[in-house]
């Protein structure tokens, strides 16, 4: 039987500023340690929306497929991707292919579908020289530090992403729906909820709206949960908005968002949300061996930049509906 080690038991840091630490002592043998205390391990998550599990020395992609598999249910394939991952056997994904010294800021993995993980693992095979964390931040607390009125606008209005596949920059269209024949695509979006236009060049442009605040499927708890700053143009680096604008005109980003109702939202806004998140950042340099898993939808993660060889492994699994989560903008598949 699973051991119900308990949430207070020695080993576990709980340290300020810090995600909670559980050191494990797994012998060289993960994936028994994972069977062994998966109780524990998920109930460190539920409590405090995730863990970092240092001492299991993981080392390879069928070690962390092993550990995955005792920890969580059956990985997710990842649909509508915003940049490429190589994907390994058994749901076992690279990190996104995003430049070493650009951050990927606070998001919610997929919170732009409708099914998305509920959990996610991340697992640290190299350590990067400098920098890198997967940091966190609470979706909770993020949503009662943003002033009333923007959360008013956004539970009122969602918000939306606008898509911009083209054969040069971000994810193609088979990296993002898994194929890149028309009708394939097409059926995806209207079964997604998702508006589509077709380009002369070829390129396919898409409208998504979605609901910014959401309800855990289990706690109930109100979580801010989106992409909004992340996948804004104001959170990318001066100088590669001023490319890309050039390159491919304002509406022709690769991707970017507004209000629900199409407005675009402000630069000042932007850095709002983006400082929440600062102020609510907690970390842990990785080590090799690490494993981390993260409530999806109640904690958002970022990358920081980072300094050397990085490989971190990427499991989505636990899947979830938006349905489940009491919405507060009506999506209707077509």
């Amino acid at each position: 039987m699973p051991s119900s080690l308990p949430l207070s038991m020695p080993g576990v840091d709980l340290e300020p500023g810090k995600p909670p630490i559980l050191r494990a002592d797994s012998t060289g043998d993960a994936a028994s340690w994972a069977a062994e205390h998966r109780d524990a391990v998920r109930a460190l998550v539920a409590e405090h929306g995730s863990v970092l599990v240092r001492g299991l020395g993981l080392g390879d992609t069928a070690g962390t497929a092993a550990v995955v598999r005792r920890l969580a249910s059956a990985p997710m394939t990842e649909k509508e991707a915003f940049a490429p991952r190589r994907a390994h056997s058994d749901g076992i994904y690279s990190s996104s292919k995003w430049p070493p010294h650009q951050p990927m800021c606070m998001h919610h993995e997929l919170s732009y579908a409708l099914e998305f993980p509920g959990l996610m693992l991340f697992a640290c095979l190299t350590a990067p020289a400098a920098d890198g964390a997967t940091a966190l931040a609470d979706g909770p607390a993020v949503l009662g530090a943003l002033p009333t009125d923007l959360v008013e606008r956004f539970l009122r209005e969602g918000w939306l992403l606008t898509r911009s596949y083209n054969e040069e920059i971000g994810a193609s269209l088979a990296d993002a729906f898994g194929s890149d024949d028309r009708d394939v695509i097409e059926s995806y979006c209207r079964a997604a909820a998702i508006e589509f236009e077709w380009q002369p060049d070829g390129g396919l442009r898409t409208r998504q709206r979605r609901s910014a605040v959401v309800r855990h499927p289990v706690s109930g708890r109100r979580c801010w949960f989106n992409q909004i700053a992340f996948l804004n143009e104001w959170t990318l680096a001066p100088e590669i908005r001023e490319y890309l604008v050039d390159v491919y005109g304002a509406d022709g980003l690769p991707f970017n968002t507004r209000y629900g109702d199409g407005t675009p939202i402000g630069e000042d806004t932007v850095e709002l949300l983006n400082e929440v998140y600062r102020s609510h950042t907690v970390r842990e340099p990785w080590q090799d061996g690490d494993l981390m898993l993260v409530d999806n939808v109640r904690t958002a993660h970022s990358r920081e930049p980072y300094e050397g060889p990085r490989e971190v492994l990427v499991a989505m699994t636990d899947a979830v509906r938006l349905a489940d989560c009491a919405p507060t903008v009506e999506v209707t598949a077509r």
